[in-house]
């Protein structure tokens, strides 16, 4: 798929971890299909996941009550954005395929991810009302979360531990991915890397290397209800 534009959010601390191994292949198989690959490395970049005043570049249009998601709306009509935020913005209106690298947090991406969420999908780039869900800013971009647990598969089944691993899916793949527009390819879930073999590790970053060399073939889930709650 020579042409396609691919950008890689990665949030690991350590480039020698699992997660690291992931991104990594990644990297070498979607160049080796003629992809542009871009990867916001968060930790490396020191990525500030505050959202804040600070993010507003010019003057504030209530200086009395500070509300971010009204200012950070005027900011986005205006270009008055921190330039943090407008690069990552330029990087996600580039790209065809939008990869999520990370560790599961509580059930969630970690805070420098969800900072990067919270201030890159502003309203006014990625969604505007009533421009949301299917009629989101970025409809036509492909969405994937590719992440690590720290429970095992048995763990995230219905009758296990911690519930069908689709339930933590929802807020993330349908409340922030689809909410902008994107569709959501199905996630790629590594469970419990730390606790497996050397032969199950390598096995988990080759099934992940061998989906992508069709993952342009892939059609999106039905990001509805029944996908996470049917039974």
């Amino acid at each position: 798929m020579a042409g396609k534009k691919v950008l890689i959010v990665y949030a690991h601390q350590e480039p020698k971890s699992f997660n690291g191994s992931l991104k990594r292949v990644a990297v070498e198989e979607l160049s080796r299909q003629g992809c542009a690959v871009t990867v916001s490395d968060l930790y490396a970049m020191d990525f500030e996941p505050r959202a804040t005043r600070k993010d507003i570049a010019g003057a504030v249009s209530n200086p009395e009550v500070f509300s971010y998601g009204v200012e950070a709306y005027e900011a986005c009509k205006k270009r008055c954005l921190t330039s943090d935020i407008l690069e990552e913005q330029k990087k996600v209106q580039e790209a065809d395929l939008v990869i999520f690298q990370f560790p599961l947090y509580w059930f969630s991406v970690p805070a420098i991810m969800k900072g990067w969420m919270d201030r890159v999908l502003c309203q006014g780039f990625a969604f505007d009302f009533p421009g949301i869900y299917d009629a989101g800013f970025l409809k036509g971009k492909l969405a994937l979360l590719s992440l690590t647990t720290g429970g095992t598969a048995e763990m995230y089944t219905r009758t296990g531990a911690s519930g069908d691993f689709r339930y933590f899916l929802w807020p993330l793949q349908h409340g922030a991915l689809h909410f902008c527009g994107f569709q959501v390819l199905a996630p790629q879930i590594s469970f419990a890397p730390e606790y497996a073999s050397e032969e199950e590790r390598k096995a988990m970053v080759a099934s992940w290397a061998q989906r992508l060399k069709t993952i342009w073939q892939e059609k999106p889930i039905q990001c509805t209800p029944p996908w996470y709650f049917g039974h």
